[in-house]
């Protein structure tokens, strides 16, 4: 191990003049949640680290609130990536700080049965969330997580707790990476006040300050290999936003870690020679939350546009297969949802003001895809199907979502559900939502939360890394993702994420 710089540095487009090449203990691939707090505990622990990154940073002057705007801008594909078999969107970020610079910061530690179905199922024997406590509690406090208090509400998520209180259900504030939240509700454009812990603020900057270069406007292209060990990485330097590639460059490492995402990470080792797939499971196993949303026309102003992007939750079905959300996007965003053509379609537009859009997202284990890499590109192409007995739960929940807003006040609600009547005005004719058959191509949904393409097995044959998230394949090569979750996490995931990227980190630590 070499002594570590006093200060560490970090790049962007303009500082690249040439072809260049370096060293360092330990190259981690990807800034979003998992990377930066991978780079940063070893950085802290003395070691030489290099962060890369494929995005560019971003400051507050620089973040869209045009939602699709800010799409294009932050977002893989534009934010237009979509699925094929089942058609859903899926946004997966192209930033220093990944995901967490546009997602809602939300933070929840999975139930313990979620944990005992991963050990029981996949030869685990330390990923109990006892063993697990630990590593939560650390990146707890680091980032700050709490429950998001009341006056930073507003009334859509207020209103989503009175509803559940009404029908007897439990519901929570969410507890989220935030500091000093002034309720903007523009935590999907980035955040403006920089209250949201996202890493770009919190773990990147930590570990510059323990030593760790990072690099952005760089794309890895390849893993270089030797036998049973990983030699580091190779790519070229992409201009932001037009992805225009120029200088080669090339860093070599000790040690390896992968943690692109799960949908770059499974193609990075296809194009890399098909690297760690001695298993054959990489890019397979996909899963995804499917999210099922549903909108409520109150009375009074709601003034959706003021409050915690996502403040309110309900852990009550997820024994039943899903959790529940209040939900906020730019009504930009929104708007794709509303029903109708001309006047009809304005006249649901000018109730924006008056609605409440609540989500559950719905932990679909039956339901698999994979990740098939493009010939000669890092651009992946997603299939992915809806097993039956999951629809089943999309119409549960979409049912208990009308439940909510009726019980809460909503006069009207619109389902979202094609082949149901875009409006509905009570609980007697929702109804038609819970009752007969319906086929996932009638609901409309959306899957942010991916995983399991380069799942964790007790079994080399039927998994890619190990509980510490080390490729069976490989002494050095590690992945540190949501793709080494073996299942889906029934909450939102990425703080199960952090937590077993804080314990790799850990383990790192000791045989490094």
């Amino acid at each position: 191990m070499s002594a570590p710089a006093s200060q560490g540095e970090v790049r962007v487009f303009a500082d690249y003049e040439r072809d260049f090449r370096e060293s360092c203990d330990v190259v981690v691939v990807g800034s979003g949640p998992t990377g930066s707090v991978v780079a940063h505990e070893l950085a802290e622990a003395g070691r030489r680290v290099v962060l890369l990154e494929e995005g560019p940073p971003f400051t507050p002057g620089e973040f869209e609130l045009e939602g699709t705007l800010s799409m294009t801008r932050t977002m893989r594909e534009a934010g237009l990536r979509a699925t094929r078999g089942f058609v859903m969107p899926t946004m997966q970020a192209i930033a220093l700080g990944g995901g967490s610079l546009v997602n809602s910061a939300i933070c929840v530690r999975p139930p313990e049965f979620v944990f005992e179905r991963w050990c029981s199922g996949f030869d685990l024997e330390r990923t109990t969330r006892k063993d697990l406590e630990p590593h939560f509690d650390a990146v707890g406090e680091f980032l700050g997580i709490a429950p998001t208090p009341e006056d930073v509400q507003g009334p859509r998520n207020l209103l989503f707790a009175s509803g559940c209180d009404a029908l007897g259900y439990s519901s929570e504030p969410i507890a989220r990476n935030v500091r000093g939240c002034r309720g903007s509700g523009e935590c999907f454009t980035g955040c403006r006040s920089r209250a949201k812990q996202s890493m770009d603020i919190s773990y990147v900057p930590a570990a510059i300050r323990h030593g760790a270069r990072v690099l952005t406007s760089v794309q890895v292209q390849r893993i270089r290999s030797d036998g049973r060990r990983a030699a580091g990485v190779e790519g070229q330097v992409v201009e932001p936003f037009s992805g225009k590639r120029s200088h080669r460059f090339r860093i070599d490492a000790d040690v390896v870690v992968l943690a692109a995402g799960c949908v770059a990470t499974p193609v990075l080792l296809h194009h890399s020679g098909e690297l760690a797939n001695r298993s054959g499971q990489a890019g397979r196993n996909l899963q995804f939350h499917p999210g099922v949303a549903v909108m409520g026309i109150f009375p009074e102003p709601t003034h959706p546009q003021f409050g915690a992007t996502q403040g309110y939750q309900s852990l009550e079905f997820l024994p039943d297969g899903f959790k529940l959300e209040t939900l906020w996007a730019p009504p930009g965003v929104m708007a794709v949802r509303l029903p109708g053509l001309g006047l009809e379609y304005k006249r649901h537009l000018a109730r924006i003001s008056h609605c409440a859009v609540w989500d559950a997202i719905v932990s679909c284990n039956r339901s698999l895809g994979r990740v098939v890499p493009r010939r000669g590109r890092l651009d992946p192409v997603l299939h992915y199907d809806v097993h039956p007995e999951d629809v089943k739960i999309f119409q549960h929940a979409a049912w208990v979502l009308a439940e909510i807003l009726f019980a809460a006040g909503a006069k009207r609600i619109l389902p979202g559900i094609h082949g149901v009547p875009d409006v509905l005005h009570s609980l007697e004719e929702a109804e038609v939502v819970r009752r007969g058959e319906m086929r996932a191509s009638q609901f409309v949904s959306a899957g942010n939360h991916v995983f399991s393409t380069t799942r964790m097995h007790g079994d080399p044959a039927r998994g890619v890394v190990d509980e510490l998230g080390r490729c069976h394949d490989f002494d050095n090569l590690y992945i540190a993702d949501t793709g080494i979750f073996p299942q889906c996490t029934s909450v939102n995931p990425m703080y199960t994420g952090m937590a077993l990227a804080h314990r790799t980190a850990q383990a790192l630590v000791e045989r490094t």
